[in-house]
């Protein structure tokens, strides 16, 4: 990621849109997938083109075949492409790096959908981080395994990459994870934690 620079952060750019179905993807967070639709693919080749870069929208319906630029997030996450494989004539193997938060300021196009991305700002590491972490680490010191998945998922060494990886990869609905990813930091924070705790305190009830 370290093509991707601090003054491509801070601006506005033009960037292929990669539409998610049931996913999302956070900063400092690696996803894999197999693309398989037009749209997708366009995007990942076009991304190919324009120094990996694309911009990842869960859609409003996971279920739809062809959302449209209408049926997509307007919050997303700007992502690097690690490694793009073609596993068939019409299938791509992904695996993509969150960078930056962002918004969708306009998306257009059909076949290929390009969106202006404007970067939304996670802040400084604060106190306010400190009860998620304390909370993700309770919770993953009953799921070791989950610990070490995430650990490899890892992609920048700060403490909301932590937070952000427990977003993108606990059990909970699209709906809950992409609420998350609209959240600044410390809302983030905030519901993270909560909801480890409740996650725990279910599971020892069980």
């Amino acid at each position: 990621m370290d093509d991707f620079d601090s003054e491509t952060r801070s601006a506005s750019q033009l960037v292929p849109v990669l539409p998610l179905k049931d996913v999302s993807l956070f900063p400092g967070a690696s996803l894999a997938l197999v693309v398989s639709r037009s749209p997708a693919i366009q995007a990942v080749r076009m991304a190919e083109r324009c120094e990996g870069i694309l911009l990842a929208l869960a859609q409003r319906d996971p279920g739809a075949n062809d959302p449209g630029s209408q049926g997509l997030h307007t919050v997303g996450t700007l992502g690097e492409i690690r490694e793009a494989l073609a596993v068939s004539p019409l299938e791509l193997r992904l695996e993509i790096d969150g960078v930056s938060r962002a918004r969708a300021r306009e998306v257009v196009g059909k076949a290929l959908m390009v969106a202006e991305a404007v970067v939304l700002p996670e802040g400084e590491e604060g106190d306010e981080w400190g009860p998620a972490v304390e909370a993700l680490a309770r919770y993953l010191h009953a799921h070791p395994d989950l610990r070490t998945f995430l650990d490899e998922q890892r992609r920048v060494g700060d403490s909301m990459s932590w937070v952000n990886l427990a977003c993108q990869h606990l059990p909970i609905t699209a709906t809950a994870r992409q609420r998350l990813l609209e959240a600044s930091a410390i809302d983030r924070c905030t519901m993270i934690s909560r909801g480890l705790d409740a996650l725990l305190r279910k599971e020892s009830q069980g």
